[in-house]
């Protein structure tokens, strides 16, 4: 389920997925194909890691980055789960093919 919901997607972006829900900041993103599907390849993920995993996974990684990068931008792009959707969000079929645990290939 698509939500639009200024308050809950983070300063500085556009969206973010919480299973069930994709939350938007604008209206006009429930139709963008290519975003969409960004945020159903994180869904998947968090399906994956029965949720909490992901969210812990997802911000030990944020950090470990981090550390490395000291840039928050470069953190959040090399994050395993962003790369992966980042690399496929164009291809609007991945899912129906996407391996178990594919983030994996994205350490």
């Amino acid at each position: 389920m698509i939500l639009v919901s200024k308050y809950i997607v983070p300063k500085g972006y556009s969206g973010i997925a919480l299973f069930p829900f994709v939350f938007v900041k604008h209206a006009y993103l429930k139709l963008d194909k290519i975003f969409l599907n960004h945020e159903h390849i994180h869904l998947r993920q968090q399906l994956e890691l029965l949720i909490i995993p992901f969210f812990v996974w997802y911000g030990l990684e944020f950090l470990v980055r981090y550390g490395r990068y000291k840039n928050w931008y470069l953190a959040y792009r090399n994050i395993s789960f962003e790369r992966e959707a980042y690399q496929h969000e164009n291809h609007l079929e991945f899912l129906k093919k996407r391996p178990f645990w594919n983030f994996l290939k994205y350490l």
